[in-house]
């Protein structure tokens, strides 16, 4: 009860701290398309909504631009695949993270662009592959921080669970899967699912692998996994959030 009272009342300084904050839902497939999209934006919505920042979606990749990316606190890429920005666009994406800007990959963000190496970096890795969707044990490897305190030091839970490939070093693990849990895992016992980044320039870059089924954006504890680690990226300078 305790924990769960000390986490309320997290959000709910978040959310005060969170207002007139502007969040874009980038979610362009030039790959497999998730039928969880709709489900994953109308979650981020109700984010929005009910901790105070501004939503904005699209799938039209002419929103990277220098002068429109600056609106922007955070781009969030949901479940996008393939080749999705042109060089124009991967230029403007790369000064807008290089002024300061942050990132939030969920689930398919990294079955995208992998010809873009800078991308690759700051999404932390790329898909490799995936077994069947199955329930497995998620492991919470850092649980102070904000974007993961919530969870119980070993939640289970159903998803696809992707295998990765050019692991970036220099990711902070959040959570690693228990792949003795369940079957066609690849990465062996160092298979993070979470993780983040904090860049040189000043913002920071987050990753989840969760986020493929409809499912996933009605379960409280993952939902509260999405709000957490966007408030974190919006409140990050504030002296009082854990780093």
């Amino acid at each position: 009860m305790k924990k769960f009272f000390t986490i309320g009342l997290l959000i709910f300084f978040f959310s005060l701290t969170a207002q007139e904050k502007e969040i874009l839902v980038f979610h362009k497939t030039d790959g497999f398309y998730h039928e969880s999209i709709p489900t994953g934006i109308e979650t981020i919505k109700d984010l929005g909504e009910e901790n105070g920042f501004n939503v904005e979606v699209t799938k039209d990749s002419y929103h990277f631009s220098e002068e429109n990316l600056r609106n922007y606190d955070l781009i969030i890429f949901l479940n996008t695949t393939g080749n999705i920005l042109n060089s124009e666009q991967q230029t403007a994406f790369e000064k807008y993270m290089e002024s300061g800007g942050n990132f939030f990959g969920i689930h398919a963000a990294a079955d995208t662009e992998y010809e873009w190496e800078w991308y690759g970096k700051l999404v932390g890795a790329y898909f490799l592959d995936h077994p069947e969707v199955q329930e497995a044990n998620i492991t919470v490897e850092a649980p102070d921080h904000p974007i993961v305190s919530h969870l119980p030091s070993v939640w289970p839970r159903k998803d696809e669970w992707y295998n990765y490939k050019d692991i970036n070093p220099e990711i902070k693990v959040l959570l690693r899967l228990d792949e003795s849990t369940y079957q066609g895992g690849k990465n062996g016992k160092d298979h993070p699912i979470a993780w983040y980044q904090e860049l040189e320039h000043g913002g920071v870059s987050i990753y989840t692998g969760s986020g493929h089924t409809h499912e996933s954006y009605a379960e409280p504890a993952f939902r509260q996994h999405l709000v957490q680690a966007i408030c974190y990226v919006l409140n990050r300078d504030d002296s009082s959030i854990k780093q």
